[in-house]
């Protein structure tokens, strides 16, 4: 777990409501879990079970940060296109930051893995030089 706290999400819905979620950012990507009544905001005091899953491999982007009234408005842009929003209070690392920056690192070693993959499993296109006498 990198970071673990409140963000709201906008509805998809007719209204657009924000929503609070509990937020879980892994290595792997972004855990939404719902509010499912009423009480405290304790970790673990009514929060649903069931997550969603915004996964890196499915992420394209962070995007769209404004700043308004103490809030930070944030995109997260999936693979096909479709945007979800986001707002967070201006206090402390900005999750938009932190998401970004662990979307990153992903495909980073996304793309090493590919490189050293690629490397691995490519053969020689020509001599090299060894057994060729001088």
């Amino acid at each position: 777990v990198i970071r673990d706290g409140l963000l709201e999400k906008r509805s998809s819905g007719l209204l657009q409501l924000w929503k609070k979620k509990r937020c879980v950012l892994t290595e792997e990507g972004l855990r939404l879990l719902s509010y499912k009544g009423r009480g405290s905001d304790a970790p673990g005091s009514a929060w649903s079970s069931r997550a969603k899953e915004l996964r890196f491999e499915r992420m394209e982007t962070v995007e769209c940060v404004e700043y308004k009234r103490e809030m930070v408005y944030f995109t997260v842009v999936m693979a096909k296109g479709k945007e979800i929003d986001f707002r967070c209070a201006q206090e402390g690392t900005l999750w938009n930051a932190e998401i970004a920056l662990a979307l990153v690192r992903y495909k980073n070693q996304q793309a090493l893995r590919t490189g050293r993959t690629r490397h691995l499993y490519t053969a020689p296109l020509g001599s090299t030089g060894e057994d060729e006498v001088l």
